[in-house]
């Protein structure tokens, strides 16, 4: 009883505080004193994040538009994502000496992503091992070059001191963190938003850092190499059956499963099936674009990203 009150009271401060901190994209830095958007707090005992803005990355936000978390295990640190420049890593570094003495141990990074990866060159330099899936270690060795020059396009001179560093650990299906009180779990799920996503599970929490599985305050994007149908199956067959009573999404503050599950599943299912009503009408890719996503029209990015996933599902289905 006493458990399950416990779990009701952190659930309620989940609330709380994601009301206080609604996401909006307009709201430039909500932390002016560092380079990341926003401070990092405490979402359950000892796990830490440091929510990124729901906008897309720019000068303002320093390429910080990502959740970067981290985990104090009581034998060491583990911190997710090393952020899309130097500058980023060094700071949320910064903030984790501020909370504990524990020395950061693991830097896990969720994809091949720029703001997954890029900042590794800063914990490369302290000697601080680095993990990534064997196919986002592959992906960004191939396209490390061009997200680099991208991000130093809007970063200017907060790019500097950022140069590629890929992972210095990979793994297939299952990692398991080898030194902790309590364990810390690093999996590969199947196939999700892009290349080598992984979600970070803490079983006696209940508790998982989903990375981009999973989205919920912000449309997610769908890139020209995702597969959609593939991501709904292993949302279904395995993200699901976690059965996690938090979730730290790859973007967006802390929430619950039946939240990502509504704007994450759930859209992608009912986009599929507008884009199926189309095409079954013999309608073509320009007219695709416009298929009625207004029920999700109220999440931040939504008139950047929700036409070109229409016509990105689009040219998936088409061949289906």
């Amino acid at each position: 009883m006493q458990t399950k009150l416990k779990l009701l009271s952190i659930s309620t401060s989940l609330i709380i505080i994601s009301s206080s901190l609604l996401a909006n994209e307009n709201i430039v830095d909500q932390y002016p004193k560092s380079a990341l958007y926003s401070s990092p707090y405490e979402v359950i005992p000892n796990v830490f994040s440091a929510i990124g803005a729901t906008a897309p990355p720019t000068y303002q936000n320093s390429g910080h538009n990502n959740n970067l978390s981290f985990i104090i295990t009581g034998d060491g640190v583990v911190v997710i994502n090393s952020g899309a420049a130097y500058i980023l890593a060094k700071a949320i570094h910064e903030e984790i000496k501020t909370i504990t003495n524990q020395p950061v141990k693991l830097i896990i990074n969720e994809n091949a992503q720029g703001h997954a990866m890029l900042g590794n060159n800063y914990w490369a330099e302290l000697g601080v091992p680095i993990l990534a899936h064997e196919q986002a270690a592959h992906e960004f060795e191939e396209r490390g070059y061009n997200i680099l020059e991208r991000m130093k396009l809007y970063n200017l001179e907060k790019s500097q001191g950022t140069i590629l560093q890929g992972p210095t650990e990979t793994f297939a299906d299952r990692y398991l963190v080898p030194f902790g009180d309590f364990p810390v779990e690093v999996l590969y799920l199947g196939p999700a938003h892009s290349t080598g996503d992984i979600s970070v599970w803490l079983p006696n929490q209940e508790l998982v850092i989903a990375g981009d599985i999973a989205f919920h305050e912000r449309m997610l994007p769908i890139f020209e190499d995702t597969n959609t149908l593939e991501w709904i199956n292993t949302w279904k067959n395995k993200f699901e059956k976690l059965n996690a009573n938090f979730v730290i999404p790859g973007h967006g503050h802390p929430t619950n499963m039946q939240q990502v599950k509504r704007y994450t599943h759930d859209y992608l299912v009912y986009l599929r099936a507008k884009i199926s009503e189309h095409l079954d009408n013999g309608g073509d890719l320009k007219d695709a674009y416009y298929v009625d996503q207004t029920p999700y029209m109220r999440l931040d990015t939504f008139e950047e990203l929700a036409t070109r996933n229409a016509g990105r599902i689009y040219q998936e289905m088409e061949f289906e």
